[in-house]
């Protein structure tokens, strides 16, 4: 005997498909109003870190090979990086530095193997720190900018391109400032004896002094963001002037490495005009804006502060207020009952 019935053919269960690990960390998109989680934070500062580091990892790759190349056009030549930074140190007197050559060239002392090799190591991570810095001050930029204002965002170009700027030119100070200070240090005592300098000493110090001036050059640009984004303003800093000023001074004696007059002056003049610069355009910011300096910035600080109290009006009542009355139907309004309590209930079942 025969089933006439059709053959049961299950239906196949769909196997979930796993899911692929993420290995490049995904754009986190802010929500209209800028507001992000602190998870979303977490993975927009992961991928931040990532793009800089690999910034960082490719400009010290050039600056590793820059060290020691030349290159030579009949239309322009390059200079190698070492041979930039021991300018200062080979445009001293023949007298007043060591020669260990004996053939005239100007070279630095080593006085261990690996000395040369992590020395060069050194100069190309702050070549690469200098060469990306495009891309890594676009991505601090970029990481903060999420809880701006449109307008705000706008100012990206021109805040990479002053930060830059700001520390390219402290480090072309720098390097300026280099020949003469040493010239200095070099220059005492040298009827008694003569400098014998390792290349770790040299390019600790001149390394140590281009990058204090770098980064000294991006003060006025910190102020002018932080009065970009309201946090200060002209009103609240510009009667501390002589603060700054003395601040200025101690910091540029306490940060330069080779503790001479010269670079220390160099850098404390430096930085007052560049803060000035940023005070100015706090003023003009704060004026565009139409910013007012508040009441309780010029009372004493043993005074207390008046309570901003505005009653908020009241609305008249109306005046044709009609009453609407509804009649009564005896047979379906509740019966209210009575007892000894006011109009409570009866309580003889109790009782």
């Amino acid at each position: 005997m025969t089933n006439s019935a059709a053959p049961h053919n299950p239906v196949p269960e769909t196997v979930p498909k796993k899911a692929k690990r993420q290995l490049w960390p995904r754009k986190t998109k802010p929500a209209p109003d800028g507001t992000m989680s602190l998870v979303d934070h977490l993975r927009e500062l992961r991928r931040r870190l990532i793009y800089a580091v690999i910034a960082l990892v490719i400009g010290s790759i050039i600056g590793f090979i820059w060290y020691q190349l030349r290159i030579t056009t009949p239309w322009f030549s390059i200079s190698s990086l070492g041979d930039i930074l021991r300018g200062p140190y080979c445009s001293l007197p023949e007298e007043s530095r060591a020669d260990f050559s004996f053939d005239g060239e100007c070279r630095l002392l080593a006085t261990s193997p690996f000395e040369m090799f992590l020395l060069r190591m050194k100069v190309g991570a702050l070549a690469g720190i200098v060469l990306s810095s495009p891309v890594w001050l676009y991505q601090i930029w970029a990481f903060i900018t999420p809880g701006l204002h449109k307008t705000e965002r706008r100012s990206t170009f021109t805040f990479v391109s002053l930060a830059v700027l700001l520390f390219v030119s402290g480090a072309v100070m720098a390097y300026f400032v280099v020949d003469y200070g040493l010239a200095f240090l070099m220059g005492i005592g040298d009827e008694f004896q003569t400098a014998a300098l390792t290349g770790e000493k040299y390019f600790n110090f001149v390394l140590a002094l281009l990058l204090i001036f770098g980064v000294s050059f991006e003060v006025p640009l910190i102020i002018g963001m932080l009065n970009v984004v309201g946090i200060l303003t002209y009103e609240s800093i510009k009667d501390k002037r002589r603060v700054i000023v003395i601040a200025l001074f101690v910091f540029a004696a306490l940060m330069t490495p080779g503790q001479d007059p010269f670079s220390m002056l160099i850098l404390a003049f430096a930085l007052n005009v560049l803060v000035e610069l940023s005070l100015q355009f706090c003023r003009w910011n704060d004026k565009r804006r139409n910013r007012q300096r508040p009441d309780w910035l010029d009372q004493d600080d043993d005074s207390a502060s008046a309570l901003d109290y505005r009653p908020e009006p009241i609305a008249p009542a109306p005046t044709n207020t009609q009453v609407q009355t509804h009649p009564v139907n005896p047979t379906s309004a509740p019966q209210r009952p009575t007892g000894s309590f006011g109009g409570g209930g009866n309580f003889d079942d109790v009782l």
